[in-house]
């Protein structure tokens, strides 16, 4: 699941410093930093802005609940920030604990999906927005989160069902944006630089789930 207050206050950080440039910004060295974030913030001018209807989802099929805007940044995606990962997380507990916690402030932390063990879908964040789900905001503004429902150590959690179900989002979202579908852009919460996650864990069968979505692409190709 998401990291907690660090990663979501590290990705929270647009800041006064980033809306406000020179003068005392310039004097303590922070005008690069300024204008790095308002590059990233052109899409906020009004008129400019992509329409949001609101319960809409990214995926057919899927059921929409929306997490606490705590849990995650508003963006333009791909326009600001190029989507070419999707990163694979596992849940630590059951559906409905994920989507309490995704839902609550305090958190600091939410993926863009949940995948159930019966294969359906969830999706708490809009793709356009960075989710704070990594543990590291480069990989956040970079990538779609989601998370499947189980624990790691469980083998029995990763059902038929799930795996065919979140192949064919995985698939979808690479259609999407343009992702190759190999697994240096298909990873696990554990390849994320500087996490201390474990997920999906050993028993995760990536040639499966390669597979599964290499064939879904192909279709919806």
């Amino acid at each position: 699941m998401g990291d907690g207050k660090s990663a979501a206050d590290a990705d929270r950080r647009l800041g006064r410093r980033a809306l406000f440039v020179g003068g005392a910004a310039a004097a303590v060295g922070t005008a690069a930093l300024a204008r790095e974030e308002l590059a990233h913030l052109w899409w906020r001018l009004p008129g400019v802005e992509k329409p949001r209807v609101a319960g809409a989802v990214d995926f057919r099929g899927a059921r929409w609940i929306a997490a606490s805007s705590a849990n995650y940044r508003r963006a333009d995606r791909p326009d600001d920030y190029p989507i070419d990962r999707v990163v694979v997380h596992v849940t630590q507990g059951g559906y409905a604990s994920a989507v309490k916690a995704f839902e609550d402030p305090g958190h600091r932390a939410a993926a863009h999906y949940i995948v159930r063990e019966d294969g359906r879908i969830t999706q708490m964040i809009r793709e356009l927005d960075v989710a704070f789900h990594a543990g590291n905001r480069e990989y956040n503004e970079r990538s779609v989160g989601i998370e499947h429902e189980g624990f790691v150590e469980r083998r029995s959690s990763f059902t038929d069902p799930m795996y065919a179900s979140s192949a064919r989002l995985t698939a979808a979202i690479c259609g999407r944006y343009g992702i190759p579908v190999d697994r240096e852009h298909i990873i696990g919460h554990v390849e994320v630089p500087g996490t201390d996650h474990t997920d999906p864990g050993r028993y995760w069968d990536w040639d499966r789930y390669m597979g599964l979505v290499r064939s879904a692409r192909a279709t919806n190709a």
